[in-house]
């Protein structure tokens, strides 16, 4: 036994498992940890990502916080696809699963049809999305006119750009989908028979019943989706570019302009914190409030 409490073996163990763990914690410190504290020593300068940075102290929060209209545009818009999109998309979710819960013939091949989208690259989604929603030519119009209803602009109209993005959101949700699904299927199956044997009708299952019982399920998908909504980009890079009149010019986007089209690397690496940061209070609220709603199975009450 040597004097730090280890052994010949042990300690043998101990350079053996961390030379096996190298290549991760050298590629840890590299590429995730070193990014990340070299992004809050330039959120601090004025750094074009080629000449010299300048120190700048707290000028950039500053600038932010009181001098960038842009900034709170890009917040609201994202904030909007928070409050108002990710409920919908969460219900809509649930309710396709609870569907595809259903024992009926061929549902494999419902869930299957169901949950492609959610695999198909977004990019190749984001411009079929983009032609099926062109207010002159686009199915989704076409359709309408064929039951008598003019079509709206859709991503070429500022009311509509923000509901068309979430009405196309809805069409790949075969992820949340599968996730419901699973938890749906890890319900006991006898407390809906001590249900129907209270007299309980099927809405009253599902309330006292089902809801409770993936109430885990729909914390975590709240949390990846609040996650997600901050950081949505893709779609609007490819489909809109933030218009019409910053109709959909989503933080994520805003902080890529900056970043990479405005050079102002500073500034966009203050706006990634003030990110992390929004997004992390929000995460702790959804904790905060889940001791409320959320039920896990084997708990003492």
């Amino acid at each position: 036994m040597s004097k730090n409490g280890l052994s010949r073996s042990a300690r043998s163990d101990l350079r053996n498992g961390l030379l096996f763990a190298s290549p991760w914690l050298i590629g840890f410190l590299l590429f995730t940890l070193y990014p990340i504290a070299a992004s809050i020593y330039y959120s601090l300068c004025s750094f074009d990502g080629i000449s010299v940075m300048r120190w700048a102290g707290l000028d950039n929060y500053k600038t932010l916080l009181a001098d960038d209209t842009l900034f709170w545009k890009s917040l609201g818009n994202t904030l909007y696809m928070v409050i108002l999109g990710l409920p919908i998309g969460l219900a809509a979710s649930l309710t396709l699963a609870l569907l595809l819960n259903w024992k009926v013939k061929g549902m494999a091949f419902y869930r299957t049809i169901y949950y492609l989208p959610s695999i198909t690259p977004v990019v190749a989604t984001s411009i079929l999305w983009l032609w099926l929603l062109n207010p002159e030519i686009g199915l989704v119009n076409r359709m309408l006119s064929l039951m008598g209803l003019s079509g709206p602009g859709w991503l070429v109209d500022p009311k509509w750009a923000k509901p068309a993005l979430i009405f196309m959101g809805l069409w790949g949700a075969g992820g949340s989908v599968i996730i419901y699904l699973a938890g749906l299927q890890d319900v006991p199956e006898q407390l809906y028979e001590a249900a129907d044997l209270d007299g309980a009708n099927i809405w009253q299952r599902f309330r006292h019943v089902t809801l409770p019982m993936i109430s885990p399920i729909i914390l975590f998908n709240v949390i990846m989706g609040a996650i997600g909504a901050f950081q949505y980009f893709t779609q609007v890079y490819v489909m809109t570019q933030g218009g019409p009149q910053d109709a959909t010019l989503f933080y994520a986007l805003y902080l890529f302009n900056n970043a990479f089209l405005n050079f102002k690397m500073g500034y966009a690496s203050a706006m990634a914190w003030v990110l992390f940061l929004i997004t992390l209070v929000c995460t702790l609220i959804i904790f905060k409030t889940s001791a409320r709603w959320v039920y896990y199975s084997g708990e003492l009450k």
